[in-house]
């Protein structure tokens, strides 16, 4: 679809970049030539991840082990990024934590461990190497991953749906507060692309993709190559004046179901939710597991 150097002479970090859509999207910029820089909790998926994509593009892959959570880590892991090579050009807020639950079952813990690193997290990383570029006076690009549900809310996701909506209005604000300095905030709003960790805590028991040939107008879920499509738009040099903007790559499904879990969730049992709980639990322990090992 693009030049194979569309993005050459781009340095990027994608927080949450080892796995997932984080991976994707790293994995679609290097092929365009960008340097990439990701970053995680757990150092070796981390690597394993950098040695897999530079085996199949080359290019150079760094990567840090931080907990985007902290403040000062953040902090320390953007100056060390800014003093060992080139300096960035772009962001991606990809890093993120969901799972479904009845609101009034939500814990003060389950809360923030979601808002923590959506809200929080994306905030500490975007302020830290926003403000480096504002005093090397460089331009720079942020993507933002989001959702639709913050054009309408997310019913069953609440501590997801809030956060992502803060992101969202920081996304407006820092667009017009530092489009003087020529740094640019947009973000993507995808629908359905099936992930392990996306689908073992947001459609538990399903098959990756069940619901969108459910309910997405065009009968099917979304792609790692689209999202990297447009988030490598987003980060070239083509559309230096699309600033503010948050873009939904859902197949229309916000606009037809809302795009979130109301219909899907609203006549489920209690045992439904006991059976949900215990199979993200089951997830949440293999995922410490692999933190761990």
């Amino acid at each position: 679809m693009f030049q194979k150097d569309l993005l050459k002479g781009k340095r990027i970090l994608v927080t949450g970049g080892g796995t997932g859509l984080g991976k994707a999207m790293s994995e679609g910029f290097l092929s365009l030539g960008a340097d990439v820089v990701i970053c995680g909790r757990r150092k070796g998926v981390l690597d394993e991840a950098a040695k897999e994509m530079t085996g199949r593009y080359g290019g150079r892959v760094d990567t840090f082990a931080c907990d985007i959570r902290d403040f000062n880590a953040v902090d320390a892991m953007v100056e060390e990024i800014f003093q060992n090579g080139a300096p960035l050009t772009g962001l991606v807020n990809n890093a993120a934590g969901n799972f479904i639950s009845r609101t009034e079952d939500l814990t003060p813990g389950g809360f923030n461990a979601i808002a923590n690193i959506v809200m929080h997290g994306t905030f500490y990383v975007t302020h830290a190497v926003g403000k480096r570029w504002i005093a090397r006076k460089l331009p720079g690009s942020v993507i933002s991953i989001l959702a639709t549900w913050v054009r309408n809310g997310g019913p069953y996701v609440v501590p997801s749906a809030m956060s992502k909506a803060a992101v969202n209005v920081m996304t407006q604000s820092l667009a017009a507060e530092w489009g003087r300095y020529g740094i640019r905030l947009n973000a993507i709003a995808p629908g359905e692309i099936p992930t392990e960790g996306m689908s073992s805590r947001l459609s538990p028991g399903q098959k990756p993709g069940e619901r969108a040939a459910r309910w997405n107008p065009m009968g099917r879920h979304g792609t790692f190559e689209e999202l990297q499509n447009l988030a490598s738009f987003l980060l070239s040099d083509g559309c230096t004046w699309l600033n503010g903007e948050t873009i939904a790559l859902d197949g229309a499904q916000g606009l037809a179901t809302g795009g979130n879990f109301y219909t899907a969730l609203r006549d489920w049992t209690d045992e439904d939710w006991r059976k949900a709980r215990e199979l993200i639990r089951q997830q949440n322990e293999k995922d410490r597991a692999q933190r761990t090992a």
